[in-house]
């Protein structure tokens, strides 16, 4: 069978090929409500699949939203890239997610082959500095949000949390519960990197332990993000001669695998030893105890990425504070900090 056209569905419905692209593309001109349905009856009856390869060509532009994550493994950036993929089919666009593996290379390459694709527009998970990224982005003139992460060679905007705020909001409720001091998971970067959310929240955690005129000196213990490597730091941390009462774990990941070593090593958790994290994915309902944690609204967060990389918000505001939009974090008590 011949393939379908634009011309054939014009044809039948009796109106232009013009208005039929309207009816298609949901503009850009309106299309009178009887028209519209002929066009759509017109459609149906002929089976016709419009060509996004050649739309794309034509537009330059596609119905594509490229999403570079650091690991979709762990569950925050799997629940991120959830939250992304269904913002984005509430605005008719799919989704193209890479990994960076925290790898500079890699970042750069996904930006490379998604730009190179002409997707209406990119949202970046970052993996670090970025300054091979951000050179990318400006050779590209490309339209990218950063979400989650803001490192300082990027000036584009941003929606990320109140990371520092949210560490502080745990870390004083657990030094609430009576203990001498919170010891801090952290992550693996001995030099702070500006805009990492990790590095915020121990920035947060150094802040609420001042506040109460607690020492941080030999308590921020450096700890990959994922379960499995905090394990084994949590083993040695927790066998060793001066167990800390309580700990703040800069991801729930992280938690997770303090859990799993204070189980193994027999600590009771909360009662020899208090733990919260930081993210609240889903998980973390289910550990034993339930995980302390701090959460946001990441499907909130996410809408907002995704409108404004599609609606020109990446090139309204003009100072780097008004390209930043942050959204509020909030302590979710459960068990795992000693409360009923």
């Amino acid at each position: 069978m011949a393939k379908v056209t634009r011309d054939d569905v014009a044809r039948l419905a009796g109106t232009s090929t013009a208005v039929v692209s309207y009816v298609i593309n949901n503009g850009p001109r309106p299309v009178a409500p009887a028209t519209r349905e002929r066009v759509l009856a017109a459609i149906k009856e002929l089976g016709y699949r419009p060509d996004r390869v050649a739309q794309a060509m034509a537009s330059r532009r596609t119905d594509l939203i490229g999403l570079i994550v650091p690991d979709a493994r762990q569950p925050f950036f799997a629940e991120m890239a959830h939250a992304v993929e269904q913002a984005a089919a509430e605005r008719g666009k799919m989704v193209l997610v890479g990994n960076s593996d925290y790898l500079d290379e890699r970042e750069v390459h996904y930006l490379r082959a998604f730009l190179g694709m002409r997707v209406s527009g990119l949202i970046l998970i970052s993996q670090g500095p970025s300054e091979n990224a951000a050179a990318e982005i400006e050779a590209w003139d490309a339209r990218v949000v950063l979400l989650h992460e803001r490192p300082e060679a990027i000036d584009d905007v941003a929606v990320v949390l109140d990371d520092v705020g949210g560490a502080q909001l745990a870390v004083r409720h657990l030094l609430e519960h009576g203990h001498d001091y919170v010891a801090c998971l952290g992550g693996t970067e001995i030099t702070p990197t500006v805009g990492d959310p990790v590095t915020d929240h121990v920035e947060g955690w150094r802040r609420a332990m001042h506040e109460a005129g607690r020492s941080t000196e030999g308590r921020l213990f450096q700890a990959p993000y994922n379960r499995y490597d905090a394990y084994k730091v949590a083993l040695d941390l927790l066998a060793g001669p001066d167990r800390p009462p309580a700990i703040f774990c800069a991801t729930d990941d992280q938690a997770f695998g303090v859990l799993r070593a204070a189980r193994e090593l027999r600590i009771e958790v909360p009662g020899e030893l208090a733990v919260a994290g930081f993210d609240d994915v889903k998980e973390a309902h289910l550990t034993d105890p339930p995980l302390t944690t701090v959460g946001s609204d990441r499907p909130a967060m996410a809408r907002a990425a995704v409108d404004l990389v599609l609606d020109d918000g990446v090139r309204l505001a003009s100072s780097r504070r008004e390209r930043v939009k942050q959204f509020p974090s909030a302590l979710v008590v459960r068990h795992s900090c000693g409360c009923a």
